[in-house]
């Protein structure tokens, strides 16, 4: 059973950036599709971005020109580059295998002054 282990989330201001982290165990990662999904409180698991196993990107309207998405095969890792962050980034943020339907544990991002 793959696992996947998130980092990089914190405090950040409003128009700051920050890079997400997610590590996968074992050895189909680099034949997997990889997602970032967020949760804000109060509020349902919303779609952030797709990677293909390929290197194709695909995101959410609310993010697209600000957050990459990006992977590293050799370290079984995928990043979340977000920049220009606005307060409702607020949330945890999850990586996701769609083809496992294996999560991450999450890691919070909250963007205030």
């Amino acid at each position: 059973q793959v696992q996947l282990v998130e980092s990089g989330g914190g405090l950040v201001q409003p128009g700051g950036s920050l890079r997400l982290s997610c590590v996968a165990s074992g050895s189909i990662f680099s034949s997997n599709a990889m997602n970032w999904h967020r949760q804000a409180p109060g509020k349902q698991r919303e779609y952030v971005a797709t990677i293909t196993r390929g290197g194709l990107p695909n995101y959410a309207d609310s993010v697209k020109g600000r957050f990459t998405i990006s992977r590293d095969n050799a370290k079984n890792t995928v990043y979340l580059h977000m920049n220009r962050l606005k307060p409702e980034d607020t949330a945890v943020y999850y990586c996701y295998m769609p083809r496992t339907g294996v999560w991450g544990q999450g890691t919070q991002v909250t963007v205030s002054s």
